[in-house]
C-alpha cells in the first residue's frame, strides 16, 4: 500500500503563484509514474502534468508555460509550481502515482486525497 500526502493548496489572487507537493510512503521500490490531475466543480478530472522517473515531463495545454512539474526521487516527492494562476485553474488538485512495491507484481496506481486551489479574480 502507498500513502500519498498532498500539501500546498490554498487561495490566491489571479496572477499569483502556488506550489503543491505530494509525498509517497510505503514499501516502495520505485515510482515509475507521477502526475497531477485536477477536478473543477461539475467537470471531469483532467490531466495537468506528468513526470516519469527519469524526469520526462508532459503538460496539458492549459498548463504549458505556467506550471512546472518536478520530483525528488530520494524523497519520493513530486511538486507542481503554478504561476500566473487564472480563475479557471480553480479545482481540487490530485496527485497520482504508479508504484512498484515490494512483494507486488506490476505497477500499482494510487490517488492522493486532493488539495483545493482557489484563484480569485
Amino acid at each position: 500500500q502507498v500513502q500519498l500526502v498532498e500539501s500546498g493548496g490554498g487561495l490566491v489572487q489571479a496572477g499569483g503563484s502556488l506550489g503543491l507537493s505530494c509525498t509517497a510512503s510505503g514499501t516502495i521500490i520505485s515510482l515509475n509514474f507521477m502526475g497531477w490531475y485536477r477536478q473543477a466543480p461539475g467537470k471531469q478530472r483532467e490531466l495537468v502534468a506528468t513526470i516519469t522517473q527519469r524526469g520526462t515531463t508532459n503538460y496539458a495545454d492549459s498548463a504549458k508555460g505556467r506550471f512546472t512539474i518536478s520530483r525528488d526521487n530520494a524523497k519520493n516527492t513530486m511538486y507542481l509550481q503554478m504561476n500566473s494562476l487564472k480563475p479557471e485553474d480553480t479545482a481540487v488538485y490530485y496527485c497520482n502515482v504508479g508504484a512498484v512495491m515490494a512483494g507486488v507484481v506490476g505497477v500499482q496506481f494510487y490517488w492522493g486525497q486532493g488539495t483545493q486551489v482557489t484563484v480569485s479574480s
